[in-house]
């Protein structure tokens, strides 16, 4: 979590802050995304809490529950963190559990590893875009990254880039829009500019 400064939120497993927490943090899929915290007096010296989308500002609303299963709530709130291994006599034990990779992070490690293309670039491509990993960019800059991957093996493959970035467009681009996958494509691609460049010499 990110503040303005440095809080500390305490609360019992089974005070009415905590369950409307779980209540609401269970209807979120995707909890890379920035949330806003809110506590909400009630009756006497009772508070509830509220969570918000932090770009929309929209509440996020699950309906009051008090027989709800608060184990599976748990459960399936750590699963979806990565599995937060918890000793609280209230709550189950987790292992750690894998998150599945994002198919654009996928794409660009498939694509990296056939193209033999350094890591360390990659990562420095992805910090001028201000992330981390591939799949928090617009999958325009995505196949930006994947052109500039590629161009950068056909450097020496071609008496121009110009020639390199026509045959990319052709044999890849083109082809990938008509349904072709695109691994083989780009393969196939580079098989033809390797034998082009055998045929030169």
């Amino acid at each position: 979590m990110r503040a303005d400064e440095i809080y500390i939120v305490r609360t019992g497993i089974e005070t009415n802050f905590s369950k409307t927490f779980l209540l609401a943090a269970s209807i979120i899929q995707d909890f890379d995304k920035p949330l806003i915290i809110a506590v909400t007096a009630g009756e006497e010296n009772v508070v509830f809490c509220r969570l918000y989308d932090a770009v929309t500002k929209v509440r996020l609303r699950r309906e009051w529950d008090k027989d709800a299963d608060w184990a599976s709530i748990i459960h399936d709130i750590q699963t979806r963190l990565g599995g937060v291994s918890s000793t609280t006599p209230s709550t189950p034990k987790l292992s750690v559990v894998p998150q599945p990779v994002h198919p654009q992070d996928l794409r660009i490690k498939n694509i990296r590893t056939l193209l033999d293309y350094p890591l360390d670039l990659v990562k420095e491509w992805l910090e001028f875009q201000d992330v981390d990993r591939p799949s928090l960019l617009h999958i325009s800059k995505i196949n930006e990254l994947v052109k500039t991957m590629c161009l950068a093996w056909a450097a020496d493959k071609c008496e121009s880039p110009n020639e390199a970035e026509s045959l990319y467009q052709k044999h890849v681009v083109d082809a990938v829009a008509n349904g072709a996958d695109e691994l083989t494509a780009i393969n196939g691609w580079m098989q033809q500019l390797q034998s082009a460049k055998a045929g030169a010499v």
